[in-house]
């Protein structure tokens, strides 16, 4: 018997291979999204008819996005540099497709058909620019930083990626241009580049929100709101309004149920959870939020897990971050050291960025939790993501084997020199 287990471990090893914390957190992260999904999606149930039906369709993306891992982990991670050639500007062409003929959901122009398929652009153009700026880091890298011109490509490449996609999801376009500028300090891009940056982006922000607030006008009837690309500043306009009430201390009496549905009900499931939570499978909310399972999933885990499940799940993305920062300490080359701590970042951000909207500190965006709310391609295209920081660990593992041959190597020859000088 021993003989057999010991040849399932090393098949098992052999199929799960690079950095054991990230695939536990990969897995834990899938086991939470069954569970959620399958609680949340109340709303889904009632609308097919089946009360298993959400969870299956998740499980089956999930099992395939397993898959994507497997697959791109074995690749290595040198190969990732042939990503920008071949879908740079594949993703842009998807993503002026999309901005001009997509799918009108919610107002806004995200989704794009492709034989039958719904995929946002967005979410494969974001690990794309990432992977574009690692590469173009790594490969102007001096011994004083990284070469000034670095800066100017990085930006170009940014701005025009994150300008196809403002129009009709900001959010998004905020999130990637900032995951971009940290990788771009990490990346050693000089400080008084980094300080011009940030002083632009402020005048950029400050000047955004005076057109806003003061050109555009407050009539949700005018005229310029009918007109794309001004058809989503009335919602910019409103999410930032909301949220600036929401802050404020009013009576029940006055809440605008109307337009505030979705944040006032998070609140009311995150307060009814009473700290310990209701247990899953027992949310209330999730009949009221029409995005339980997916903006707002992050608000069901904490009615239903209390304090415990918002910890465990924060928890597991700062240990993702962790992770491949601490892999990136043991990466020989600057491409796989920028490319998975841009990929975590990417991650991280965005689950960050989806929980602050569900307690209230953040407006209303559309940001999925990854991995844990209900997607399609967004889950499959989140698992390639994993896949690539998977490799990454692989190719950083090896590169601990041959530092510790060569020390072992070290300590032979020196006792063996001693034994010389003794005889």
């Amino acid at each position: 018997q021993h003989p057999d287990k010991t040849m399932i471990r090393l098949r098992v090893s052999k199929i799960f291979q690079g950095d054991k914390v990230i695939w536990i957190v990969f897995f834990f992260l899938c086991i939470i999204s069954l569970v959620e999904v399958f609680s949340a999606a109340s709303t889904l149930s009632y609308k097919s008819g089946s009360f298993w039906t959400p969870f299956w369709r998740q499980a089956q993306f999930l099992g395939m996005g397993a898959l994507v891992v497997i697959c791109i982990h074995n690749i290595p991670c040198r190969w990732f540099k042939l990503v920008p050639l071949f879908f740079l500007v594949f993703t842009w062409l998807l993503l002026l497709i999309t901005l001009l003929f997509g799918n009108d959901t919610n107002d806004a122009k995200r989704w794009l058909d492709i034989f039958g398929l719904s995929f946002q652009p967005s979410e494969l153009a974001k690990g794309v620019v990432v992977t574009t700026v690692a590469l173009i880091l790594a490969a102007m890298q001096r011994e004083e930083g990284a070469d000034r011109r670095a800066f100017k490509f990085v930006l170009i490449i940014t701005f025009i990626t994150c300008g196809l996609i403002v129009a009709e999801n900001l959010s998004t376009a905020a999130l990637l241009f900032a995951v971009v500028a940290i990788m771009m300090f990490v990346g050693r891009i000089p400080l008084v580049q980094m300080g011009k940056l940030l002083g632009a982006c402020a005048l950029f922000a400050g000047l955004f929100a005076a057109v806003i607030f003061l050109a555009f006008p407050d009539n949700p009837d005018a005229e310029i709101y009918q007109k794309r690309p001004f058809h989503r500043v009335l919602t910019w306009k409103e999410r930032i309004n909301d949220h600036r009430e929401a802050t404020k201390v009013v009576s029940p009496k006055d809440l605008d149920y109307d337009n505030d549905a979705q944040a006032i009900h998070a609140n009311i499931a995150i307060a009814s959870s009473g700290g310990i939570g209701r247990m899953p499978g027992n949310s209330i909310e999730r009949d009221f939020l029409s995005q339980a399972f997916s903006d707002f999933i992050f608000a069901i885990i904490i009615e239903e897990m209390g304090l415990w499940g918002a910890i465990i799940v924060v928890f597991l993305y700062l240990v993702l971050m962790f992770r491949a920062g601490r892999i990136a300490s043991r990466c020989e080359r600057n491409f796989p050291a920028f490319l998975i701590m841009g990929l975590a970042m990417l991650l991280v951000f965005q689950a960050f960025t989806n929980m602050l909207v569900a307690v209230g500190i953040l407006p209303v965006t559309g940001q999925p939790l990854p991995l844990i709310s209900r997607g399609g391609t967004s889950t499959i295209i989140t698992c390639a993501y994993f896949g690539m920081m998977l490799s990454v660990s692989r190719y950083a593992r090896k590169t601990d084997t041959k530092v510790e041959q060569q020390h072992n190597t070290d300590l032979a020859q020196a006792e063996f020199q001693n034994d010389n000088n003794l005889v």
